[in-house]
């Protein structure tokens, strides 16, 4: 363990983030050691946050890692507990999408919003395909569902497209979507909102997720028909299944983060 690994964790009042530092080392492949023998939980004045042998975290801009919920944080230091020998950021995904939050997302807030909402008029789910009638059908019974859930709880109705024909949407759907992403309060569950619909491809299918009316699963399988109509077809590769393994990972991670910052 060197001093650079646990000031960047545990943080130091005399220093600054020094960003080319932060970027040499995340560019090296070796692991930093785990420094700490306990990860807790310790209330604060800015919620809860998470500890190291008794001493606050921090993210990699410095900012005390601390969330509103106490159940997030759990997670949080559940995942920090589950380190081995090493700290792999891989093997962190709630921590990753965190820290995103606290340094990004909380001071970006309308310019998240703004991202998310373009998603409005580009949603994968009104893409459909014309042929074979099978896949049709399968994007009938995932996505149908979905924009029935939009338009009886959000009060949007959209416009279906066959192939990748742009379709232009109706403008009370998409702000009646932009008002659902400005009712997300937290920074977390904002966070998690925007990594399930830059992995899947749809705005609507994430906020069914946040909202509950669709499983983490079934929201990842709802995303990815077509992918699963062609791994039937054609055969699976090895490969690709591996990086959508990941994917849904990340995917998962974000839906946990979401409502648990509910």
């Amino acid at each position: 363990m060197t001093n650079d690994v646990t000031r960047d964790w545990l943080g130091d009042p005399e220093a600054s983030p020094d960003p080319v530092r932060a970027a040499r080392q995340s560019a090296k492949p070796a692991l930093p050691k785990r420094f700490y023998k306990e990860a807790g939980v310790a209330p604060s004045e800015d919620g809860f946050r998470l500890v190291l042998d008794g001493r606050p975290a921090h993210t990699p801009a410095r900012r005390r890692l601390a969330v509103a919920q106490a159940a997030l944080a759990e997670a949080l230091a559940e995942e920090w507990g589950a380190q081995g020998e090493f700290i792999d950021p891989a093997r962190m995904p709630l921590t990753r999408l965190v820290n995103s939050a606290l340094d990004g997302v909380a001071e970006r807030r309308e310019a998240v919003i703004d991202d998310l909402s373009a998603y409005a008029g580009t949603d994968l789910v009104v893409y459909r395909a014309g042929d074979p009638a099978r896949l049709v059908a399968a994007q009938a019974a995932a996505w149908d569902p979905v924009l029935a859930w939009a338009h009886e709880t959000l009060g949007a109705r959209f416009v279906l497209s066959e192939g990748v024909m742009h379709v232009t949407q109706p403008e009370a759907s998409v702000q009646a979507l932009r008002r659902a992403i400005e009712a997300v309060g937290s920074p977390t569950a904002l966070a998690g909102l925007h990594s399930m619909t830059t992995l899947t491809g749809s705005l609507l299918i994430a906020l069914a997720v946040l909202h509950g009316r669709l499983t983490p699963p079934e929201g990842w399988a709802a995303a990815h028909v077509d992918e699963t109509f062609q791994a039937e077809v054609w055969g699976r590769d090895a490969e690709a299944e591996a990086r959508l393994a990941k994917r849904r990972e990340e995917f998962e991670a974000a839906a946990r983060v979401a409502a648990l910052s509910a």
